[in-house]
């Protein structure tokens, strides 16, 4: 397998390194440098494997070609602990991975991403749009307080790929300037623990503190 990834750390990139290390699956990678002008994840050698030019992608031992985080995560999930059998339960998986990408990782991750990388970082935005990224976000981080109170995890009794969809922005958003209460810290540290969870990669430029 092989895994495109960037130079600097990717919360949807990192949902599938996380993930491919819980399962214990090797894999080879390329880093792009998504902020360079113009991106490397829009070269043509790229573009041939993913025509909308974005990262994470991955290329099977097969040959092929799977975009988008959460696409790749249901894929790799398939029959493992990490996604659930019942019917009920998976649906409630897909719940919570269309959360994050409606309406968490608009906000969060383009938060984290002005904060640390984007030239300029907030200045093209308005005050007006730039409280929305943060009432939003922090309206996002507040449902997952709700939900996780008296529950261990997002989906269940166990640990899945909804609790890896919504870990990987939510661990960086205290540092931003999010508000992170007790049952979502209780939770970022729970899945710390569990087997095979690894860090996010450095951030080469030492911009972000990852």
């Amino acid at each position: 397998m092989h895994l495109y990834d960037s130079t600097i750390p990717s919360g949807n990139a990192y949902k599938i390194q996380l993930l491919l290390s819980h399962l214990k699956i090797p894999y080879k990678t390329t880093s792009l440098n998504i902020v360079s002008i113009p991106s490397e994840s829009r070269s043509a050698e790229f573009l041939v494997l993913n025509p909308n030019g974005r990262i994470p992608t991955i290329v099977l031992d097969d040959g092929t070609v799977l975009a988008e985080s959460n696409a790749i995560m249901f894929y790799l999930a398939e029959g493992t602990k990490y996604l659930p059998d019942d019917k009920l339960e998976r649906a409630r998986v897909f719940q919570w991975l269309f959360f994050e990408q409606y309406s968490h990782e608009p906000y969060v991750a383009v938060c984290k991403f002005r904060t640390y990388w984007a030239p300029g970082g907030f200045d093209d935005l308005t005050e007006r749009e730039i409280k929305k990224l943060r009432e939003r976000g922090q309206d996002a981080i507040d449902v997952m307080e709700i939900h996780l109170s008296g529950r261990e995890w997002f989906v269940g009794d166990d640990y899945s790929i909804a609790d890896i969809a919504l870990y990987v922005y939510t661990s960086a958003a205290e540092a931003i300037g999010f508000r992170v209460e007790g049952h979502v810290r209780a939770w970022l540290e729970r899945v710390e623990k569990v087997e095979g969870w690894v860090k996010i990669k450095k951030d080469p430029t030492g911009k972000c503190p990852s």
